[in-house]
């Protein structure tokens, strides 16, 4: 059973993963507004694994038999500069969520709640791979600097991520 100050901790948590995924999906729309396909489809298949997370944590509130409870999801933005100022927002956003699944952990670890430990260190990992992986396309459109033949390769290369809902449910 979910203590009451950890689970309004994983609610807090649920609801910026729901928000990480609109965010995204935000960026989606902007770059397809920009003819730019493959920056959309990378950013949607974002979007989509963020929602898996939140999913997440709305499974394991349950199973700890704590209670759910949604909360108000702010705006996200919906305009940028270039394709590089996008990436540079999400790289910091990642940075952020990093943050909030480590003091996650860090209450976890205090209220000796070593389910709930053993259940984060999954978010730890995939945190590294989230930044890197932002920090990865943010460092090739700093080399491209919105060149648009750079751009277009790159456009390519990221239309090549995987848009698929229904796998992502599954996991859950």
């Amino acid at each position: 059973m979910l203590k009451d100050e950890m689970e309004r901790a994983l609610n807090e948590q649920l609801k910026w993963e729901i928000y990480s995924g609109y965010l995204y999906l935000s960026m989606a729309a902007y770059f397809e507004n920009l003819g730019l396909q493959g920056f959309s489809q990378w950013m949607k298949a974002q979007s989509a694994e963020e929602i898996m997370h939140a999913m997440k944590f709305y499974k394991f509130i349950f199973e700890r038999d704590g209670k759910v409870v949604l909360q108000e999801i702010p705006a996200p933005p919906k305009e940028w500069k270039n394709p590089e100022e996008v990436f540079e927002f999400a790289y910091k956003h990642e940075q952020e969520v990093t943050g909030r699944i480590n003091n996650l952990m860090s209450l976890a670890k205090k209220l000796e709640d070593y389910a709930t430990e053993n259940f984060l260190q999954w978010f730890v990992e995939e945190q590294v791979e989230e930044e890197a992986s932002f920090k990865e396309i943010l460092s090739k459109l700093r080399l491209i600097k919105n060149d648009p033949q750079g751009l277009f390769y790159l456009d390519k290369e990221l239309s090549q991520r995987p848009l698929d809902f229904n796998l992502l449910m599954t996991q859950v």
